[in-house]
C-alpha cells in the first residue's frame, strides 16, 4: 500500500492531478467558512447549536459541509447544481430535443452541460433568496423558537448582495467541480459533496464521545467500518454476461472468434440514486422552511427532517429505489446494446441476437438492479434507527452528536462511493504506466 502511494507521486502527470484536486478542495473548504457581506457573526454560534439539534437545519446542511449554518459564500454547496442535472435528464425523457441531444454524443453533451449550468443559476437565485428571508426574524422559526438575526439589516440591497454572493459562490463552485473532472482525479461534484459530508464527522463524533461515552463512539466507528466493507463488497459485484463474436475473413485476414462479456454491476448506478433522492426531500424541507405556513413547517420538520421518522424511512426508501432504477435505465439501454452486439457480429451463447437479446439483458439487469437498490437503501436508513435508537438524541444542544449522525447512512454510502470511484481511476492512472495499482 505505501508503495502504491509513492508511485502516485512518481508519475508527474498524475502528481499534478492529484495536488491540482487538493488545491481545489482547499479553496472549497476556505470559502465555506468566509461569510456572505451583511451577515451578524455573533448570531452564527446560535444557528449551529440548533442545526446540532437536528430537524431541518441538520438535514439542511448535511450537503454544505458547515457552510449553510455560516451562511458562508458556498452556503448553497452543489445542491443547485445536482437539482438541475436531475430536471434536465427528466426532462430528457419527455422533451424530444433534449433526447435528440442525449443521442448526439459529445456534442449533444455539451449543450446539456450548458443549459444544466443555466438552470442551475436560475435554481441557486431562488434559493438563496428564501435563505435570506428565512434566517431573517421570522425565517428563524424554523425550529419552533425565536432565534439569531443572521441579516439585521434586511432591506434591498442586503438581500441583492447576499443573494448576488450565494448564487456566484453555486457559480464558483460549478466551475471548480468540472475543472476537478477535466484536469484532477475523479468527478469534481461527488468529490465536493463527499469533503462537505466527511468535513462534520470529527466534531459530530467528538460531540458523541462527550455526551455518551467513548464505547459509543467505538460502536459508532465500528458501525463505519462495516458499512464500509459492505458497500465495497457490494460496488465490486457484477454479472458477467458472456457474448462470443463469430469468425469473419475479410479480404485475407480473418476477425473475430473470441470471447469476452458484458460487466452488469450489482448496483449499477452507484451513489447517485442517494443524492438524487437526497436533494428531492431538499426541496420540499427548503421551500416548507420560507413559506409562512406553521403546520406545514412543522409537520416537514418532525417527518420529512427527521432520520427516525416513518414518513423519513418511507419516503426516502421509494425515491433511492426508483432513482436506482431510473438511473440504470439512462446509463444502460438495453436495446442499444443488442444492437451493438448484433451489428459487431456477437451474440450471447444460447440466445438469439435483435429482440431475444434485448429481452435477455433487460431482464438480468432489472434481476440485479432490485437487490442493488434495496442494499443502498438499507445502508442508508438503518444505521439512523440504530443511531436514533441506541444513542441519545435527545432535544438540546449537547446531544447534536448522535443527532446530527441520523444521517449516517446517507453520509458514508456517498463518502465510501466516492471514495471507490476516485481510486479506482488512480488505480487505472498506475495501471496504465506499469505501476502496481490499490485495487486488487
Amino acid at each position: 500500500m505505501l508503495s502504491s502511494m509513492l508511485n502516485m507521486f512518481r508519475v508527474a502527470d498524475l502528481r499534478k492531478r492529484i495536488l491540482f484536486t487538493l488545491v481545489m478542495i482547499l479553496l472549497y473548504r476556505i470559502g465555506a467558512f468566509m461569510p456572505a457581506p451583511g451577515i451578524d457573526v455573533e448570531q452564527v454560534q446560535l444557528l449551529r447549536d440548533r442545526a446540532d439539534q437536528g430537524g431541518v437545519l441538520a438535514f439542511l446542511q448535511l450537503f454544505s459541509g458547515g457552510s449553510l449554518t455560516s451562511f458562508a459564500v458556498f452556503a448553497l454547496g452543489v445542491m443547485p447544481y445536482i437539482t438541475a442535472s436531475i430536471i434536465m435528464q427528466v426532462l430528457g425523457v419527455v422533451v424530444p430535443r433534449i433526447e435528440q441531444w442525449q443521442q448526439q454524443g459529445a456534442v449533444g453533451q455539451r449543450k446539456i452541460t450548458q443549459w444544466t449550468r443555466y438552470l442551475t443559476v436560475v435554481i441557486a437565485v431562488i434559493q438563496s433568496t428564501s435563505f435570506a428571508f428565512l434566517f431573517n426574524d421570522r425565517g428563524n422559526s424554523i425550529s419552533g423558537q425565536s432565534g439569531a438575526n443572521l441579516l439585521p439589516d434586511f432591506h434591498i440591497g442586503t438581500v441583492s448582495v447576499v443573494v448576488l454572493t450565494l448564487t456566484a459562490g453555486t457559480a464558483l463552485l460549478m466551475w471548480m467541480g468540472e475543472l476537478i473532472t477535466q484536469k484532477g482525479i475523479g468527478n469534481g461534484m461527488s468529490l465536493l459533496i463527499m469533503i462537505s459530508i466527511v468535513s462534520g464527522f470529527p466534531a459530530q463524533g467528538s460531540l458523541i464521545q462527550a455526551e455518551n461515552g467513548t464505547v459509543a463512539l467505538v460502536l459508532v466507528l465500528a458501525v463505519l467500518i462495516g458499512l464500509v466493507a459492505a458497500i465495497v463488497f457490494v460496488e465490486q459485484g457484477q454479472r458477467r454476461i458472456p457474448v462470443q463474436f463469430a469468425k469473419r475473413v475479410v479480404g485475407r485476414r480473418m476477425y473475430g472468434g473470441q470471447n469476452t462479456y458484458i460487466p452488469l454491476k450489482v448496483n449499477q448506478s452507484g451513489v447517485i440514486p442517494i443524492i438524487f433522492a437526497s436533494s428531492v426531500l431538499y426541496l420540499p424541507v427548503l421551500i416548507a422552511a420560507a413559506l409562512p405556513w406553521d403546520g406545514l413547517r412543522s409537520w416537514i420538520d418532525n417527518n420529512l427532517a427527521q432520520p427516525d421518522n416513518i414518513f423519513y424511512f418511507t419516503i426516502t426508501g421509494l425515491l433511492i429505489v426508483g432513482f436506482a432504477y431510473f438511473y440504470t435505465a439512462i446509463t444502460f439501454d438495453p436495446v442499444k446494446q443488442a444492437d451493438t452486439i448484433r451489428k459487431q457480429g456477437g451474440f450471447v451463447p444460447g440466445i438469439r441476437p435483435g429482440y431475444q437479446t434485448e429481452r435477455y439483458l433487460a431482464k438480468i439487469l432489472a434481476r440485479i438492479t432490485l437487490p442493488g437498490a434495496l442494499f443502498i437503501a438499507g445502508v442508508a436508513l438503518i444505521p439512523s434507527i440504530l443511531v436514533n435508537v441506541f444513542l441519545d438524541t435527545s432535544a438540546g444542544v449537547g446531544s447534536g452528536g448522535a443527532a446530527g449522525f441520523g444521517f449516517i447512512g446517507i453520509s458514508i454510502l456517498i463518502a465510501a462511493g466516492v471514495s471507490l470511484e476516485t481510486m479506482k481511476q488512480v488505480d487505472s492512472q498506475l495501471t496504465m504506466r506499469n505501476y502496481e495499482g490499490f485495487l486488487k
